[in-house]
């Protein structure tokens, strides 16, 4: 009987293969559920500079060298090589290879041992995923898992992932981790020949060891390029090239550079890529340990640099330590983003944001002598007094009466919005405790911070947040301080004939112009110095992690030098042009004891910039014309002047304080002579200012041998008798400027002091009693 195929026998043919087709997909989709693909990958931390060079890496939880070699890592050159050797079809498959299936079947049943295999790259990848016995269970394994590669990633995906699972012998795994341990290169650098040695180790890793048995690699690595060459795979001059090509590679070590850095930015398994330029960042680091080395006899032992190109905000240099391999001095801490104090370096922003409020000018006189703040008595550095001085003489030699007069006046809150702008965030935190005394360092910022507040003196008062990797592209600008002020900081900064310049340093003719302000915190536990011009700022500290002061410690003399060798080496002989005045700064003439503008009295003037419609246009009146008798022993107000018989003289006003400081200064002055004492006005402001007591305090005094408490006040130049009051009962009287003294009852205790206008200030303090 003839059996004859009908279309009917197609039809149902084809549709039970459809129904068989459907019925297999269902069932490849029930056990993709039932048994899902574990495809996660644990990578190591590769940090690489600007350059895209490793730098640093960090192994695997389980210990393993397994760096992400990314798409634009894979070269036409290794995808071809790569392919060509290990599944020529693989761009043709569904993750599976029938035909070559069947011949490895085959081959190995006539020879009666595994002589080929069939193991396409995406079963390769699913059995580095899940490894399990050889046997043929795990091979129909891996068929699935193949088929649950192809249907969840792409071709590219794919042999990306084989590339990062490849081993290569010990904990090596990958082939970016292989190029960099044998190659010291990326694999997109990798040469014909040594991508082909490379691609041979998987094969045998445990007998094929790079460096030990490397004729072995050649021969078959020149056996490969031969069968390359029949295959047609490359150019016969590609395949000369690679053959001649010597192989020394030997196993080395991760590069372990910016370590500060790379710990602070690494996350598991990611891919940092820092805006770091290695070549500067190793002659700092080599600077640095070398300039440490030479201040261990002073027992300073430790210092932190960072560098920012302020053309394009990004951090170039970043040292943590002076060596992160000494175990003795905490190399390991980084000093960069360690929290401490600031010393006077938050000067230059205080006087530009009173620039801006109209506060001051460069040539504002402001009076350098002793002051009290309910109780906090700041001094200076060389604990001395200057008297007159004006913003700019007392930023230049970074005076702190004037700094926390200047902050007292402004506010310090305002300096605190400042700052947290800037992303301090240790003054965030601390925002409600802080005072006037954080101008002199009562705070804590980060070398970090502080660099990149310096910035926006470079960058004309915008702060743009310092970019550390180069995913970084949000360069938000904010506004922190004018053109105007930041130009006059600027022009003061930059001055050399300065208290700061350090003694030792004489190799200035090649050094670029810089702007420089320093500080150092109390204690001597901070040496700053942080610099800047239009390429770079570059910011110092040295110190001790420990918190260790030392005597010779000091921003000038210690940290300076350090930072005058980073531009000389990072700026060398820079022409760079500097800062221009900008539009909304312009020059006045002003009178130069007071910083105003000149009166008609004013007659020793001088030129100043200020901000129109900004800074005060007050005019001087620190001269005043006062009635006075002719032998100008009494002086009289307009209530008391007699109607002939006295004459006008001009008089400086002179401020409680600086007659004090004048008087202890055996400094003469020409004083207003004594109110007529028969007038009966009694006059407002101006009233006695008790220095000691301090209001608000509390005394503890010994019983058994009392000491008596200081009574001082400072009055106005006009005054010639005070009377004092305690308890509202009169105790003494004596001339201004008289200390008095005197022992307490035991608790509250008001004490009131007028003048000979009267004139009166009440204080109250607390006295205890106490066994010391």
């Amino acid at each position: 009987m003839k059996f004859r195929i009908t279309k009917r026998h197609i039809l149902k043919f084809f549709k039970r293969l459809g129904i068989g087709i459907l019925a297999l997909f269902l069932l490849f989709l029930l056990l993709n559920l039932i048994f899902p693909l574990h495809d996660k990958i644990e990578y190591s931390t590769i940090v690489t500079d600007n350059k895209g060079e490793v730098v640093n890496a960090y192994l695997t939880s389980d210990q393993k060298w397994r760096m992400k070699t990314e798409l634009d890592e894979i070269s036409p050159l290794l995808r071809k090589t790569i392919i060509a050797k290990e599944d020529k079809y693989f761009y043709s498959h569904p993750g599976i290879n029938p035909f070559a299936i069947a011949r490895a079947f085959f081959k190995n049943i006539f020879r009666m041992k595994t002589t080929s295999g069939a193991s396409t790259i995406t079963m390769q990848v699913a059995r580095a995923l899940e490894p399990r016995k050889r046997n043929i269970l795990s091979k129909i394994i891996e068929m699935f898992r193949a088929f649950q590669l192809e249907w969840k990633y792409s071709k590219d995906e794919i042999l990306q992932m084989y590339l990062n699972l490849v081993p290569y012998g010990g904990n090596i795994e990958g082939v970016k981790s292989a190029s960099q341990l044998y190659f010291r290169k990326n694999p997109d650098h990798l040469s014909l020949a040594e991508i082909t040695a490379l691609s041979i180790i998987p094969n045998r890793p445990s007998s094929l060891v790079m460096g030990k048995t490397n004729d072995k690699i050649m021969g078959e690595r020149n056996r490969w390029l031969k069968k390359f060459a029949a295959d047609k795979v490359f150019t016969e001059k590609e395949i000369e090239d690679a053959l001649a090509e010597p192989l020394t590679a030997s196993r080395g070590v991760m590069p372990h550079y910016i370590p500060h850095l790379a710990y602070k930015l690494k996350k598991p398994g990611s891919l940092v890529r820092t805006n770091i330029d290695l070549n500067t960042q190793l002659k700092t680091e080599k600077l640095v340990e070398d300039y440490t080395r030479t201040q261990r006899l002073r027992n300073i032992k430790n210092a932190a640099i960072v560098v920012i190109d302020n053309k394009t905000h990004k951090v170039i240099t970043y040292v943590g330590s002076s060596d992160f391999r000494d175990t003795i001095d905490g190399g390991q801490v980084n000093g960069a983003n360690a929290v401490r104090e600031p010393g006077s370096t938050l000067k230059p922003l205080l006087y530009a944001t009173c620039f801006d409020e109209g506060l001051l000018t460069p040539k504002t006189v402001i009076t350098d002598v002793a002051v009290n703040y309910q109780g906090y008595a700041p001094e200076n550095y060389d604990q001395k007094f200057n008297g007159y001085v004006t913003v700019e003489y007392a930023l230049e030699h970074s005076l702190n009466i004037p700094a926390v007069k200047s902050l007292k006046l402004l506010g310090h809150e305002k300096l605190i919005r400042k700052l947290i702008q800037c992303n301090f965030r240790q003054i965030q935190k601390d925002q409600r405790k802080l005072g006037l005394s954080m101008i002199l360092g009562g705070c804590g910022a980060t070398l970090e911070e502080m660099t990149g507040l310096f910035s926006v003196f470079a960058n004309n008062g915008d702060y743009i947040a310092p970019s550390y990797t180069q995913d970084d592209t949000n360069h938000h600008s904010l506004n922190i301080a004018s053109p105007a002020a930041v130009y006059m900081i600027n022009e003061i900064l930059s001055k050399v004939n300065r208290p700061d310049f350090p003694l030792n340093w004489s190799a200035t003719e090649h050094m670029p112009k810089i702007a420089w302000k320093t500080g150092t915190s109390y204690g001597k536990r901070d040496a700053w110095s942080i610099g800047y011009n239009k390429n770079y700022t570059v910011g110092v500290w040295v110190g001790n992690f420990s918190g260790v002061g030392s005597a010779d410690l000091s921003g000038a003399n210690v940290a300076t030098p350090l930072l005058f060798k980073i531009f000389n080496t990072i700026d060398y002989d820079s022409d760079e042009e500097w800062f221009t005045q900008p539009k909304d700064c312009d020059i006045r003439q002003v009178c130069s004891e007071t910083g105003l503008t000149p009166s008609e009295h004013c007659t020793d003037l001088t030129t100043d910039y200020f901000i129109p419609l900004i800074s005060s246009t007050k005019a001087c009146d620190n001269w005043q014309e006062i009635m006075i008798s002719p032998d100008e022993k009494i002086s009289y107000c307009k209530s008391c002047a007699p109607q002939s018989g006295y004459k006008k003289k001009w008089y400086k006003i002179i401020e409680p304080d600086m007659q004090a400081w004048l008087e202890d200064n055996r400094i003469a002055y020409t004083k207003i002579p004594p109110h007529n004492p028969d007038c009966e006005v009694i006059f407002k402001g101006n009233a006695p200012f008790i220095t000691f007591p301090v209001n608000g305090s509390e005394y503890l005094i010994n019983k058994k041998s009392p000491e008596p408490l200081q009574l001082t006040c400072k009055t106005a130049n006009d005054v010639s008798k005070v009377y004092w009051y305690i308890n509202n009962k009169f105790y003494k009287a004596s001339n201004a400027g008289e200390k008095q003294f005197f022992v307490p009852d035991e608790g509250a205790v008001k004490i009131s002091c007028t003048d000979d206008k009267g004139r009166n200030r009440d204080i109250k303090i607390m006295v205890k009693y106490v066994n010391l």
